[in-house]
């Protein structure tokens, strides 16, 4: 039986944890370790200055108090699997998306990278939603639907990366008679505005609360992005690397670099 370890950012109560337990748990033998709080945007972090403690939810089910999804996939691997390792790590399913540069701030793709680090095959799964709150009521049947497609395959099948890589899927908010299918993508291009709000609490300190951004982007070049895609009404699915180096640049560099 194949072992499959699932994590996500929204916390171990969302609907959409649930929801992909709930499409996979026939497909091999769960564990779910997630953060026992909401994570979101905590990118690839990793708690170093306080303890972390797995509090056992039910069977096969735990939380982690005050960790991050990296912490969550870290500590399930050197220490809830005994000698082996996961055939497939799944982070999510997120409660709205993760397109373009919202994989550098994403907990839910940070989850998948940390599994791609330790050389198992990795994906983060995305439900975009216009409104996050409408969570508890949403119908996710097709990211169910998606979901489980995607795992059975991944499971029977090589995982069509090498290296320390992950899949990055986006399910568009969309009815299932509206559905169009998979496209492979690139990450678009996000734009970002202000959206910082100012406030003072009653005894007058002012502070700033972060809200949240329009999902606004430039296309790319080839018109092939994640972001495209979604709103096109298809799952988008994008390979993501970890090595961040931009080779293009190297001899440009050297060139810089010699005259010092």
């Amino acid at each position: 039986m194949k072992n499959i370890l699932i994590t996500n950012d929204d916390g171990y109560l969302s609907p959409a944890l649930q929801a992909l337990v709930e499409s996979i748990s026939d497909l091999g033998r769960v564990l779910v370790v997630a953060p026992a709080s909401e994570k979101s945007a905590c990118g690839h972090g990793l708690t170093l200055t306080r303890p972390l403690s797995f509090i056992k939810i039910k069977d096969n089910f735990y939380k982690l108090e005050d960790g991050t999804p990296s912490d969550c996939v870290y500590l399930a691997l050197n220490t809830l699997y005994k000698g082996i390792k996961p055939d497939l790590i799944i982070s999510g399913i997120n409660i709205g998306s993760n397109m373009g540069e919202d994989v550098t701030y994403s907990g839910t793709v940070a989850g998948a990278m940390e599994g791609a680090i330790h050389k198992i095959p990795s994906i983060a799964i995305s439900q975009v939603l216009d409104d996050k709150n409408t969570a508890f009521e949403y119908d996710f049947s097709l990211a169910k639907e998606v979901a489980k497609g995607l795992v059975k395959e991944l499971l029977n099948r090589t995982f069509p990366l090498s290296g320390r890589k992950l899949l990055n899927i986006n399910i568009p908010q969309i009815k299932k008679d509206k559905y169009k299918g998979i496209k492979i993508t690139q990450l678009g291009y996000r734009i970002y505005g202000n959206d910082a709000h100012l406030h003072r609490n009653p005894r007058g300190y002012e502070y700033y609360w972060l809200g949240l951004h329009p999902l606004n982007w430039e296309e790319r070049k080839d018109n092939n992005s994640d972001f495209k895609a979604v709103f096109e009404g298809y799952t988008s699915i994008t390979p993501i690397m970890l090595d961040m180096t931009s080779y293009e640049d190297m001899q440009t560099l050297n060139n810089w670099a010699s005259k010092f």
